[in-house]
């Protein structure tokens, strides 16, 4: 047998330090892949991959779970509006236990014949640890499934190990969940986890997440659940959705979106609006309209020629009244 010679230095020195190789790829070769569309669990609101579901507590991001969970198990309408395809579910609910989740279901079907068949849900109350075993155990669930699509976390903390002493929190929370996250993407499942925000809350609502930044950053998909005095809004950013701010309503364990938060809310502004000028007939300018209602004027003075524009309100001299023969206003054509 022929001596094959020596060895390179490179080669040698790569075999025995075990070191990996940078996996890559050229452009044009990227460029003329065909990769498969994004596949949506909740369409707009939760792709595939990792998803942190946040909110303060007793504000009901568990029934939005349970809600998204139902929608998909049965094929039905996530948040009253969201056709779902069907798929397997996989519910971790480690803090209600059997006969909570079993009343919770009974809240939203409270007639069983009237039931859809939820077979396709499952429902687990305990876990391993995230760094021991956890990600075996989902693999086996999706293993024994027809269709894995959806898995909930609720909640994250019952699952996360103590952070590394020898790395800052950031760190610590990133290399948690980096495992989770590549097993979502990788698997082409979305993986919804609770979590919880801040009690001081933030400027930015999706920067409220409870510990720090190493979360939202690992995650692809971040959606927090928060309720100030203009009602409650669902807030959405991620790598694969486009970001938002949905109003939504909660009535007898059911979560309903309403529409654009902005838009929602600039509805009820113009209800203020007609309301006030209907109580003080006088015509008034943007100034001290918005000085009564404690609004920016800037922001006042553009509603009120918007909706004089609509024909909601009338205009004289730059001032904004109603029709003293029309207060409701609805015939009026607007005088600009």
């Amino acid at each position: 047998m022929l001596n094959p010679g020596p060895v390179p230095i490179a080669d040698y020195e790569r075999e025995q330090t075990k070191a990996k190789r940078l996996v890559r790829t050229n452009t044009t070769i990227l460029m003329a892949t065909l990769f498969p569309p994004i596949r949506w669990v909740v369409t707009g609101y939760v792709p595939e991959g990792l998803a942190i579901l946040a909110g303060r507590q007793k504000l009901g991001k568990t029934w939005l779970a349970i809600d998204f969970a139902l929608a998909v198990a049965c094929g039905g309408t996530a948040m009253g509006a969201i056709s779902c395809k069907q798929g397997d579910v996989l519910y971790i609910d480690m803090e209600n236990g059997p006969r909570r989740i079993q009343r919770r279901v009974e809240t939203l079907y409270p007639h069983a014949h009237r039931r859809p068949d939820l077979s396709r849900l499952d429902w687990a109350s305990e876990a391993p640890m995230l760094n021991n075993g956890f990600i075996e155990a989902l693999d086996e669930w999706r293993l024994s499934v027809d269709e894995p699509r959806l898995v909930v976390i609720d909640v994250l903390q019952r699952i996360k190990p103590p952070g590394n002493a020898n790395q800052n929190a950031y760190e610590s929370d990133y290399a948690v969940l980096s495992g989770l996250q590549r097993w979502a993407t990788g698997n082409g499942i979305a993986v919804v986890a609770l979590h919880h925000t801040k009690k001081g809350g933030a400027d930015d609502p999706l920067e409220a997440l409870s510990g720090s930044n190493g979360m939202s950053a690992c995650a692809d998909t971040t959606l927090v659940l928060d309720k100030d005095q203009n009602g409650v809004t669902l807030y959405v950013r991620g790598r694969d959705v486009e970001e938002k701010e949905s109003a939504l309503k909660f009535t007898a364990g059911y979560w309903t979106v309403i529409g654009e938060a902005s838009e929602v809310r600039r509805t009820d502004e113009r209800s203020v609006i007609i309301e006030f000028l209907r109580d003080n007939r006088e015509p008034i300018t943007p100034t001290d309209l918005g000085a009564a209602l404690g609004w920016k004027t800037n922001n006042t003075k553009q509603l009120l020629f918007k909706m004089a524009q609509k024909g909601e309100i009338l205009r004289e001299k730059g001032r904004y009244f109603l029709d003293a023969h029309n207060l409701d206003n609805r015939d009026n054509p607007g005088r600009l």
